[in-house]
């Protein structure tokens, strides 16, 4: 099944050597999908001074992506199951690295939105593979359990490294590319990534799908994408009637999504549904993709709520924001990489819970630092921010290790889809509660510019506490696994 199955002697420690090295190069992928999402961000300024975008055109270079990405996810994942997953991870890095090559050079804004859109759908076609890949190639629990640790560590990081590397690409302008330079980084990573991958990844695929979904891949798309554009752009413009009725017909698209989906799984033909609903039959994956949802409203969302706060509240620079959000970073990593001997003394749920808890009291300490302080700035919140990377590092690592686990191989390309996809859809209703909150209560303030921005990210961090809680309930709902408390 797997090229490099691990055998005798010599052998063995040279495949055992591979795997790992292969998984750098899957992590790699994964990082770069993830942190373009937000590199750009620090760099929007830059592209509107070069090329003259309006704000519209700057939301759309952010927005359009995240919503291509998630638009392809579940057909990305079901395309390795069918094709090889090494292989169309390999052919989305492809198509990802000569996108980002195509955004640094766009000479206009329509062609920098439009090339952003080609970046996000190669990326949903390689992103879902590496938690496949991961499912298959690490066979061992505690093996995987640590390349799964890894993972949440790549995934936390990025969004803190996209931020703080986009604002220095900007700062030092190399070779006064400017913006530019945020996309050219990708291009030499992707290359040498596509090399190694060739050469340290096993291939797998799935030994019974057979054919494309056609109709389940419209549907989904449609679904999606109407409803991520409604959450995207509703804000922005007020929550006009149109969105509302995009939201109810991405409702009802998706809801014959599921129907179609179920005929298929239940007709014996789920070698050609898109996703097998016999999936959501098990209670582990169901809840545990409810929690991803929840989980990524708030670690995408988060950030989003402090470069408000930071940069318009308190007059940080988008280099300072970095800075401050590095402990964050590095809290996490810690908690991530110890999270395997913590669930081994102390149990999943119990690991699960207190992180959960930890966030909620993270994000709540936060709140109430910057209501105590004489002068509030984001120095303040540095550790309140260590105790909510700590709760996030002990949440996300065993979360997709739980969804992924109890998966078959045979599906493992369709869960990390609908997975990834559940991630995205959650980021995005997190931005868009966030910017609700936070903008509401900022325009419903009468207080001075600093207050009325520590008071609109106070009710965001409500916010923020809320999903914190819901987190540890459904933790509390996950089966343990045999052996465990």
């Amino acid at each position: 099944m797997n090229a490099m199955d691990v055998r005798v002697g010599t052998a063995s420690v040279r495949s055992a050597d591979r795997r790992w090295a292969g998984l750098a190069v899957l992590l790699t992928g994964a990082f770069i999908a993830v942190m373009n999402a937000i590199i750009v961000n620090v760099a929007l300024p830059s592209v509107r001074d070069d090329l003259g975008a309006s704000f519209t055109e700057l939301t759309a270079v952010v927005a359009y992506y995240s919503l291509a990405y998630a638009m392809v996810l579940i057909t990305g994942g079901r395309l390795g199951d069918l094709q090889g997953r090494r292989r169309v991870f390999v052919w989305g890095l492809g198509a990802f690295t000569v996108a980002s090559g195509l955004c640094a050079l766009a000479p206009t804004p329509e062609i920098l939105i439009g090339t952003r859109i080609l970046q996000g759908i190669a990326a949903a076609v390689m992103y879902p593979q590496v938690m496949s890949l991961i499912r298959v190639t690490f066979v061992d629990p505690w093996e995987r359990a640590t390349a799964f640790a890894a993972l949440g560590i790549a995934l936390g990081l990025s969004a803190i490294v996209g931020q703080f590397l986009g604002g220095l690409l900007v700062d030092i302008n190399p070779w006064g590319l400017a913006w530019r330079s945020v996309f050219l980084i990708n291009v030499p990573v992707g290359l040498v990534a596509m090399v190694a991958a060739t050469k340290l990844v096993a291939e797998s695929r799935s030994s019974t799908a057979r054919r494309f979904d056609v109709l389940g891949v419209g549907l989904s798309a449609v679904g999606l994408g109407l409803l991520l554009y409604a959450l995207i752009n509703g804000r922005a413009a007020g929550w006009p009637a149109w969105t509302f009725v995009m939201l109810a017909i991405a409702a009802a698209v998706l809801a014959l999504f599921v129907m179609h989906q179920r005929a298929r799984s239940t007709a014996g033909s789920s070698g050609t549904a898109l996703v097998d609903t016999a999936l959501l039959t098990n209670r582990t994956f169901a809840v545990g993709i409810v929690m991803a949802l929840v989980v990524h409203a708030t670690i995408v969302a988060f950030p989003f709520l402090l470069v408000f706060l930071f940069q318009l509240g308190l007059s940080h620079s988008a280099f300072e924001t970095g800075v401050i959000m590095v402990p964050h970073a590095i809290i996490f990593m810690i908690a991530s990489l110890a999270v395997s001997r913590l669930i081994a003394w102390f149990g999943r749920t119990a690991v699960l819970a207190n992180g959960a808890l930890l966030t909620a009291m993270g994000f709540a300490a936060a709140a109430i630092t910057l209501s105590v302080v004489d002068t509030p700035s984001g120095w303040h919140v540095i550790p309140a921010l260590m105790v909510v990377g700590a709760g996030q590092g002990l949440v996300l690592t065993p979360m997709l290790n739980a969804i992924m686990s109890g998966v078959p191989e045979d599906l493992a390309g369709s869960a990390s889809g609908l997975t990834s996809t559940m991630q995205q859809v959650g980021g995005a209703f997190g931005v868009a509660m966030i910017n609700l909150l936070y903008f509401g209560a900022l325009q419903a303030s009468s207080v001075g510019a600093q207050a009325a921005h520590v008071a609109a990210f106070q009710v965001g961090a409500g916010g923020a506490v809320a999903a914190a809680l819901i987190t540890l309930v459904l933790a509390l709902l996950l089966p343990r696994p045999a052996g465990q408390a």
